[in-house]
């Protein structure tokens, strides 16, 4: 297991202000309330170790096919349903939604290879990630990743504790299946939008892999 590079100044600032709280605490708190110190002392340790493991990023054997979708995300499968897309497609699609809780690897990679031919950043609301809503009216990125099977639109969108989603595609880069797509921080959650009749490998509330489940097939 690795730490995400996102989370390098995260982590830092974590440690400097968990060094600096147990040291006020314990200076003021060592003779008059020791317990109080300590309590202070292991909540903070608790909470700087769960920093941590949220830019975990584990050791994967990824699922590599051509003929497969593969999930881009961590976390349970909340949508499968079809919709209008109004921002590319103009048309409706199969839309398969993954929610990221807290506790959920927040690396994203590409589910399929190809090259990118739409890549856009979006301002918006922070609503609660399983909000219906919350697919065209929270901040967001999206990119299209077209191949020879088809164009597949991946959506990161921030919820109400994500409040930074990264993107590291642009417009005409090539890039493979499982290859890093982004991060998001602090929980979220990962649209996916394909052609209608993909066979859809995965049931609701269904919990995914990143780089691992394979969610559809052409």
């Amino acid at each position: 297991m690795t730490i995400h590079k996102e989370g390098y100044q995260t982590i830092a600032l974590s440690a400097l202000l968990f060094v600096v709280l147990n040291l006020i605490s314990f200076y003021f708190l060592s003779y008059n309330i020791p317990w109080l110190g300590w309590l202070i002392f292991i909540l903070s340790f608790i909470l700087f170790c769960f920093i941590i493991s949220f830019f975990r990023v584990p050791k994967r054997h990824f699922t590599k096919n051509e003929n497969k979708i593969i999930a881009p995300a961590d976390g349970k499968v909340v949508v499968i349903e079809e919709a209008v897309d109004q921002e590319y497609f103009k048309e409706k699609r199969l839309q398969i939604s993954i929610f990221m809780s807290p506790a959920n690897v927040h690396r994203n990679l590409c589910p399929v290879g190809g090259e990118v031919v739409y890549s856009a950043y979006h301002k918006g609301k922070y609503l609660v990630a399983w909000n219906p809503k919350s697919s065209t009216e929270n901040e967001r990125h999206s990119v299209v990743i077209r191949n020879e099977k088809a164009e597949v639109l991946v959506k990161q969108i921030a919820g109400a504790l994500a409040r930074r989603i990264v993107n590291y595609l642009s417009k005409g880069q090539k890039v493979e299946q499982n290859s890093e797509m982004g991060f998001i921080k602090f929980g979220s959650r990962v649209d996916v939008l394909l052609p209608v009749g993909t066979k859809v490998e995965v049931t609701l509330n269904q919990k995914v892999k990143c780089g691992i489940t394979v969610i559809a097939s052409w």
